[in-house]
């Protein structure tokens, strides 16, 4: 039984890891997507395109992974990427 239990606090741990992984990433995407769509600096547009495109994948390896992870959370996610994709697309303009 001590050995199952220790397999749950690892599951746990790693859904934690993944939602700070995603949380950190977006963060990163946010930044970058300021940072270009000040800028109008299209080399910085194409790394927050990416910056965006890996959070937006992280977020649904999470999503699928589905360990009981916090649905506001990712619904958050969800909505702060979509800003951040606008942002980007009304700056190329």
């Amino acid at each position: 039984m001590d050995n199952q239990q220790h397999n749950n606090d690892t599951e746990l741990h790693t859904g934690y890891n993944d939602l700070a992984q995603v949380e950190v990433s977006i963060q990163s995407a946010e930044k970058m997507v300021g940072s270009a769509t000040m800028s109008l600096d299209p080399e910085a547009m194409d790394h927050a395109e990416r910056a965006i495109s890996n959070a937006r994948s992280l977020l649904n390896d999470a999503k699928s992974a589905g360990t009981g992870l916090d649905t506001d959370f990712l619904q958050n996610c969800e909505m702060t990427l979509s800003q951040c994709e606008h942002q980007l697309s009304e700056a190329r303009k």
